[in-house]
Formats: structure tokens, sequence, C-alpha cells
């Protein structure tokens, strides 16, 4: 599970390697010196790029900086899974694209070509030519004309059908959460073949039974699901099979790493994830995933793999995403006291007892500092992660919880003050979170992922939530996390823990950030009528709504008018902290009994129709403000220095000139894949 809090990704492009094949890197990137860091890169439609450091780098050994250096490799190699699983046609595009934007001599003056390169930097930024958040196919706001004139004056080729996707109104959606439309049927995701109806995923999915029924298998993770001469086959993503030239290049880095690696339960994890990758086995990915959670010793970890189903309508299907990281000791320290506590903060939720764990298994919680991401997390990055997802691995094993702390530091490092002004109600609220809402957020992330995620079990005899909640899954087990965060972010076991001086502002301040976020910042992503479909934006959505309508008799939260703008006020914040425990133990019961019909009440009539005339002034508030809705981050290049011998004495970090620059170097680098796959 990941916690967002906007968004990004990266891209590749032609070129094939055998699995057991060296492969020597050109210095052909562009990059610069960074004397005053500067952490905005580029801007662009609704998004801002950003960049980010990795402190503490030169303290690492060298051993550690190769270890790094290898992980970062296995997790670029396979980006080009990535953009396909997004959409069938998206490498073909990106790759059409970028032969345009290379090699067009014609004039660039014109607003023409500048709309192209904004709409290629959009692409790129979402793997694909459907939005990284909204799901809806990114408009060009050049015509068809213009673009079949680029390809004929770059002879660049791309299909006639292709070209009039572009345009058109086809696979307008890449995940599409309208059962009435159809999840399957009305998705552009790559997940499922031509022809397949939600009615034959779920029959297919819903009969595959694990032989261990306490352990079931996450069936469906790793694969394609066609249909072939009429009947359902899964194409599985290994090594030998679909992604396999890609999958062969992770394989190749995975294997080095473990040459490497920091201590053997590392080195025992890394060879079950190369098992994993060569058989695609999902007995072997549960393998790896107790192994990597017992491998808690050590500086760098990483997350690697088919991970993430909130792509899949159906909550099946694990999208690419890598990303390694270096361990932030000092707030580490800090923060680990919660991993201590998870069973007080288990013994004292307000779940009903049958839903409570009794004993809540090796939560490790760290804050780390990122050195490379790829797949689904990039350019679009989590702040915080809580992995594996399988929820008998967490409650018999235990999960590894991360906060990314450079990330947030960066984010923290870009931002202002003047649209918070613009939105807050008055000056204590702004007061509070000046002083204290940077900390609410860093706990309300450590909290979500240490506490949240690892909170609460499954009735004995319901199945896995992506089975009886279906569509609803994703957001849900989000809104979970978040409630347990905001439970305990207005508590004083904070304070007697020693992690904030006065729990009560910091709650304060936390509860503010999150309705007046829920509620109306968070609506700048979308376009006017829209509805909202992202996870976890529904989710903070039906929270807020919730508690807001529950509370609107003794007027807990109240909607205040003031000079024609809207402004929601917190009135009472111990009957808030009610009201997000009895939120959190209806969603609960909800996952613990897998109640469908509840499940998809909360959802459709809290959290994803939006107040039109909010949403309306909303945007005509932050329109004059130059901040993008949206951010993420290009990845500093990790670079081997070598002596005359040609030998390896150290690898240096050297920041991206432009967003394009490493766009353009990644795919020259790290495409393996054929455009159709």
């Amino acid at each position: 599970m990941k916690l967002n809090t906007v968004a990004c990704m990266v891209l590749a492009s032609a070129m094939l390697l055998s699995c057991g094949e060296s492969k020597e890197k050109k210095d052909t990137k562009d990059t610069t010196e960074v004397t005053e860091f500067k952490y905005s890169v580029d801007k662009f439609a609704d998004i801002e790029v950003l960049r980010y450091q990795i402190p503490g780098w030169d303290d690492l050994t060298l051993k550690e900086k190769e270890l790094v250096y290898y992980l970062s490799q296995a997790g670029y190699v396979g980006r080009d899974i990535m953009w396909d699983q997004n959409y069938k046609h998206n490498l073909k595009i990106r790759k059409a694209l970028e032969s345009i934007y290379t090699n067009y001599k014609g004039d660039k003056s014109t607003e023409d070509w500048s709309s192209f390169v904004t709409y290629l930097k959009r692409v790129w930024f979402s793997n694909g030519i459907h939005h990284h958040y909204s799901n809806d196919k990114i408009k060009p706001a050049f015509g068809q004309a213009y673009f079949e004139t680029l390809l004929k004056e770059t002879n660049t080729t791309l299909d006639g059908e292709v070209v009039a996707i572009l345009f058109n109104d086809v696979d307008n959606k890449k995940v599409n959460l309208d059962a009435s439309k159809g999840l399957v049927t009305g998705s552009a995701i790559n997940f499922y073949g031509e022809g397949i109806t939600d009615k034959e995923a779920e029959e297919f999915y819903a009969n595959k039974q694990s032989t261990d029924l306490k352990r079931p298998l996450s069936h469906g993770l790793n694969t394609k699901l066609v249909k072939e001469n009429g009947v359902l086959v899964e194409k599985v993503w290994k090594s030998g099979g679909m992604y396999g030239a890609a999958i062969d290049q992770i394989i190749f880095w995975l294997e080095k790493a473990k040459t490497v690696a920091e201590n053997q339960k590392q080195a025992d994890a890394i060879a079950l994830l190369i098992k994993y990758y060569q058989t695609g086995d999902l007995k072997a990915w549960d393998d790896y995933n107790v192994a990597w959670v017992k491998a808690t010793e050590g500086n760098i970890d990483y997350n690697n793999g088919f991970i993430e189903v909130y792509n899949d309508p159906l909550g099946h299907k694990g999208s690419y995403e890598s990303v390694v990281q270096i361990k932030d000791f000092d707030m580490s320290k800090k923060m680990e006291v919660l991993s201590h506590e998870a069973q007080w903060f288990e013994d004292n939720s307000p779940l009903i007892d049958a839903h409570k764990k009794k004993n809540v298994t090796g939560v490790t919680y760290k804050t780390v500092i990122v050195a490379s991401e790829a797949g689904d997390a990039s350019p679009s990055t989590p702040i915080g992660v809580n992995l594996p997802n399988a929820d008998w691995i967490r409650a018999e094993h235990g999960s590894k919880s991360i906060s990314l702390g450079n990330i947030i530091d960066s984010y923290n490092h870009a931002g202002g003050s003047d649209r918070l002004k613009e939105f807050v109600h008055d000056e204590e609220e702004f007061e509070l979170e000046t002083k204290y809402g940077e900390l609410a957020d860093k706990l309300h992330t450590a909290l979500h992922e240490v506490i949240g995620h690892a909170s609460g079990q499954i009735n004995e005899g319901i199945g896995q939530p992506q089975v009886t909640l279906k569509s609803y899954a994703s957001t849900l087990e989000e809104g979970r996390a978040d409630l347990v965060g905001l439970f305990y972010l207005y508590n004083p076991k904070l304070q007697e823990l020693g992690l904030v001086e006065d729990w009560k502002l910091v709650g304060k301040a936390a509860y503010d950030g999150y309705i007046r976020n829920g509620l109306m910042l968070q609506l700048v992503r979308l376009e006017p009528g829209a509805d909202i479909e992202e996870a976890h934006m529904r989710n903070r959505q039906w929270v807020s709504a919730w508690v807001f309508e529950k509370g609107q008799k003794e007027n807990i939260i109240e909607k205040v008018t003031r000079d024609g703008k809207t402004y929601f006020n917190i009135t009472d914040y111990e009957k808030l902290h009610d009201l997000f425990g009895q939120l959190l133990r209806e969603t609960q019961r909800i996952k613990s009994e897998g109640d469908y019909e509840a499940a998809k009440a909360l959802v459709e009539n809290y959290g994803v129709k939006v107040d039109q005339a909010i949403h309306k002034e909303v945007l005509e508030r932050n329109a004059k403000f130059d901040s993008a809705p949206y951010r993420g981050f290009v990845n500093p290049y990790i670079v081997p220095v070598k002596n005359d011998k040609g030998e390896v004495t150290d690898y240096k970090i050297e920041q991206p000139e432009s967003f394009e620059a490493q766009m353009l170097y990644y795919a020259k680098e790290y495409s393996f894949l054929p455009e159709v796959n």
C-alpha cells in the first residue's frame, strides 16, 4: 500500500540485450552542477517536476553505493513494463512522439509546436496517454492534421488507427470505476484482453482456489488475462513469458545486487525475487515477501515487483514498481517508537473486539532517503509505503513501513504559503498549519503506514478484499488506514511517546488540514464536472464528507461563507475525533465481514460525486496561484567513477539538467520491449 500526495512517472524506447549480457553505460545524459539546490525543474499543464537530494550519500561505503546502483538499474530496466501495462499502444506512441521531438527541423516558435511539447511532457509524466491521476485520456491541444504533418516531416511512422485514438474518444478512461460502463470493458488499462467481460473475469478469479485457504495466493497479480480460441488464459509476466526481455534485464541486475548484499537475509530475499521473476510462481512471490519482511538489518532496502493493484478495476493485477532507499538514521530512530507500540494502538482502537488483532506482528518503520524510483513510483511518487499487501503475510510475519523523507523534504522546500492563506478559515488555522502542519503530516504518514495498514483482521472464512469488496477494496483500505491515523493524531499518547510537544495543537492542525483538503483543496486536480476516480482522492472525500454530514446536527464542522468564499471550520475537535472513531469502526467492519453493499454505499454516496458549486469556486480561487496541483520528480543519476585500470572506485551523484533530457536518456538506455507485447 502506498500513501500519495500528488503524483509522477518515467519511460523508455528501442534496444535489446540478453539476460547475461553486461551493459556499459555511455555518459550521454545531460546533467547540471547544483550549488544552491534548485528543487523545481519544469512546469507544464497541471504539473511541476522537482528534484530531490540524497543526503548522506558520501557516508555510505563503496559496497553500499554499489548495491544502491545495482538495485536502481534493476528498477529502471523494467520501466517499459509500466508503460505497456497502462495502455496497449503506449510504447509505439511514445516512440513516435520522441522521434518527432528529436528530429523535427521546422518552425518551433508556433503555438502548435509548444502544444506538442507540452503534450509529450504530459505523456512522459503519466507513463502513457492517460492522466496519471484522473485516468482520463490526455487530449492534445493541437490538431490531427498538424500531428500528421509532424509525422511526415520527421519520417516517423504511426498506425493511422493509433493516430486517430489520440484525438477521438476511443479508450477515453484508463481505469473506469463506474460499474454501469463496465469495469473491464470500460477501462483502457492493458490487464485484460479484447472481448473479456466483467462477469467472465470475476468468475475466472473467483474460481481460482489456493491449496492453503489461510494463506491464499495473489491470483492474477502478475498476468494479463486474455482469450485464446474462446478460452480464458493468463499470459504470465516472467522470464520467457510476457515482458520477458525487460524481466531478463531486471534479473541481470538483481543477480549483481545479490553479490553485494549487506547480509545473508538480504541476499536470500533477492534470490527469491529472482526466482519469482524467472518462474512467475506466486508461491515464490509469497516466499520472497516473507523473506523480505524479515530482512530488516542493513542500511539499504528496496521495493521491486508487480505490487499495487490500484490500476486494476477488479483489484487483482499489480503495476510494476521500484523504489530504492537508504535508511535515514536520525528520523527512523525517532519514529520507530510507533512500531514498538503497535499493539497498544490496536488494543485501544475503537474497532469491534472481534476485528482487532490479538498479536500485531513485526511492524517495522523507517524514514528513508530515496535513491531512485521507477515504474508506478515515478515520476509521480508516494510519500509513504507499507508492504507487503497480502493480509495473511502481514498478520503472520508483519510488514515494512517507510516514509520517503527526502521526497517530503523536496515538496516542503518547493511549496509556498499564499495558497494556504486563501483557503484557511482564520488566522488561528493558518498559524496552526504553519507551525505544526509539517509534523502533523509526517505523523499521519507514519500512523497510516505503520499502525493503519497493520491494524484489524478479516473474519475467518471471509475472502480477501479484492474479491469481496471488488473495485472498492483499494479506497476502503486507504481510508481505513487514514482513519487510524486521524483517530490517534488527536491523542495524548503521542506526547507520552515524545513524538510531539503539544498533542492537541498538532492534532488540531492535522484535522484542519485533512478536512480542508478532503472537502476543498484536492478538487483543484479535477476538471469541471468530473467525478472522483482515484482511490486515495476518493478516500479523503468520503472520510471528510461522512464526518461533515454526521456532525451537522451539532455543527461539529461548520460551513462558512464569507465575502462569497467558502470555508470549513472545525468547532469541536473532541467530537470530530469521536466521529473519526465511529467511521473507523464501521470501515473495519466492512472489510472484516466483506460487506460489499456497505462499501459501495459508503464510497458512492460520499466519495465519488463532487459539489459542483464548491468545485467551481475552488478552481476560480486557485487560478491566481502559480502552483501546480500535481508534482513529481526526476531521479538523480548514480554515476560510476573509474580509475585508469577501469575499476570502479566510487559512485557520484549528478542531477539531471531537465525533465526532457532525462526522459530521452531513459528511452535510449532502458528500452527492452517490443512496441506490441
